[in-house]
């Protein structure tokens, strides 16, 4: 029988598709649209020690269109829009969202190593919550550097933080930014490894972005000089190289244990079966759950699980992590690609070994 069922932890998930921390996430009454909708999990927007308007608007960039077989692109510069850790943790949400019987995960994102000390003590005291995402990796706190780029203060913060008398009471796992080079990849994957991390999610946005209006000859957006996270179709190549890369880099070291779920582009069941492909365990929605709403999960799923059927798998570890190296013949039709060049240009590239122009529908 077909299942999307996974494990992150030591929690199950009856669907391996969930939302991604940010946006519709706000609210509890955001949260109870997720948990009536296919998604896999409940996870709560990265919250604060106290509650916090974020950052000054327009702020975000959103339905950007890159064609019809990628995510649309999005940027922003939220600053961590939240109601506070006590509202996510309040009896009023716990109530609320109990009665969808999935996962209720909460994202922490403390302005400070003692914020996130205390509101990680706060939340593992709540029965009810299943993990704990901490988010190293918001690029839009002005004034504040991303940890996930800072190894020596990534490796403070994961000590302290699992070390706390009740941190391994439930499954822990870190938000980290994208990383585009090796040394980076490897030097994260070593400090990972020494502490007791259940899960990482890989990637948040590519920080400092930025979108002009020629006409007005100024930037779209106010925070930060007009600079933002990139996510949506921006973001799913770099996102599958991230996943991929983690997957055969905490295999090496011996910490497969660690499960990684993949977020960046998601707006299709191939773009998730890619992103399975390359090793993750789960996969969140982001832009798209922010431009489609809650029904995107049981349509990515539904996808999913077309793919699927047609490959002749059962469940996502049969082909979680088997990505191959390049095989003859393979192409990016799947992406709309047209060659712009003749065919002497493809004959010359094709004897050279080298590749011709080629430009994204």
């Amino acid at each position: 029988q077909m299942s999307l069922s996974t494990t992150i932890g030591s929690i199950t998930l009856s669907n391996c598709i969930y939302n991604a921390s940010g946006p519709r996430t706000t609210t509890i009454e955001a949260l109870s649209k997720i948990g009536s909708s296919k998604s896999g999990v409940i996870l709560s927007k990265s919250c604060t020690l106290k509650s916090q308007n974020g950052n000054s608007l327009p702020r975000i960039v959103n339905k950007i269109d890159l064609g019809d077989k990628f995510c649309q692109g999005s940027m922003n510069s939220e600053g961590l829009p939240n109601s506070g850790i006590d509202y996510y943790i309040s009896e009023e949400a716990i109530k609320t969202l109990s009665v969808y019987n999935k996962p209720y995960n909460i994202s922490l994102s403390g302005l400070s190593l003692s914020d996130n000390v205390e509101m990680l003590n706060r939340a593992l005291t709540i029965k009810e919550i299943a993990a704990i995402e901490i988010n190293l990796a918001c690029p839009n706190i002005p004034n504040k550097p991303n940890i996930a780029y800072d190894f020596e203060q990534m490796n403070e913060v994961l000590s302290v933080l699992t070390s706390q008398p009740l941190a391994s009471t439930k499954p822990l796992g870190i938000k980290l930014a994208p990383y585009f080079d090796l040394p980076h990849y490897e030097r994260a994957v070593d400090i990972i490894s020494k502490y007791p991390i259940s899960f990482v999610v890989t990637c948040n946005t590519i920080g400092n972005g930025l979108f002009i209006d020629s006409e007005k000859e100024c930037s779209v957006i106010m925070p930060k000089g007009g600079y933002g996270g990139l996510g949506g179709g921006f973001l799913k190549p770099i996102a599958l190289a991230n996943v991929h890369m983690l997957y055969q880099l905490f295999k090496k070291s011996n910490r497969s244990d660690i499960d990684i779920i993949g977020v960046g582009g998601v707006s299709t069941g191939r773009d998730a079966f890619e992103l399975i492909l390359s090793g993750a365990k789960a996969v969140q929605v982001g832009t798209c759950h922010w431009t489609e709403g809650s029904n995107c999960f049981e349509r990515i799923s539904n996808e999913l699980i077309d793919i699927m059927n047609k490959k002749g798998y059962k469940n996502i570890e049969e082909f979680r992590g088997k990505l191959q190296t390049y095989q003859p013949n393979a192409s990016l039709n799947d992406y709309q690609v047209k060659s712009k060049v003749n065919n002497k240009e493809k004959q010359i590239a094709s004897q050279t070994n080298e590749s011709f122009p080629m430009t994204l529908n």
